[in-house]
């Protein structure tokens, strides 16, 4: 395998963030989510959104070699009253033919270490239910659903998804 690696998304990355959601979207949703909202991916306003998003520095990239293979987006996020900020995964894909070399952990990870040093102490990520590749992966860092649903208009119906809590202190095995 080329080296492997994770770093802070810069402006330049964009286009490849915007890439892998669609193409992962595609892959792994298309049956969750209507077309329309896939293509959307790919707008200038969701564009516009990662551009605002990568300037705010809450966005790493995984790489191989010269490819931009995945990406997190990582933002501290409310707890209840008296207790540490909770870490949120807002999002977190690898593009399908780069899966299963480790890109997901070691973004998950590198993410983890983000978030603890912004004083955050538990991680929480909304996944679709039907997602069970995402679910296992969380499964894997001992991340488990905590009781929390919500229910997501996406205009042509609705796509549930649950909460899965876990702790920030992640390492990678290599």
């Amino acid at each position: 395998m080329a080296l492997a690696a994770v770093r802070r998304a810069a402006p330049a990355d964009v286009e490849h963030i915007v890439s892998i959601q669609s193409a992962t979207w595609a892959a792994a949703y298309a049956d969750l989510v209507p077309a329309a909202a896939i293509t959307g991916l790919t707008s200038p306003e969701a564009k516009r959104a990662w551009q605002a998003a990568v300037a705010a520095g809450g966005v790493l990239v995984a790489t191989e070699g010269a490819w931009t293979v995945g990406f997190v987006a990582a933002v501290r996020a409310g707890a209840p009253q008296g207790s540490p900020p909770d870490g949120e995964i807002v999002t977190l894909l690898v593009e399908p033919r780069w899966g299963r070399r480790g890109h997901g952990g070691r973004l998950l990870a590198a993410a983890a270490t983000a978030l603890r040093d912004r004083g955050a102490r538990r991680g929480v990520a909304w996944v679709p239910a039907a997602d069970a590749a995402s679910c296992g992966f969380y499964a894997r860092v001992g991340w488990a659903p905590d009781g929390a649903v919500r229910v997501l208009d996406t205009g042509d119906g609705t796509l549930r998804e649950v909460r899965l809590t876990g702790s920030l202190e992640l390492t990678v095995r290599e």
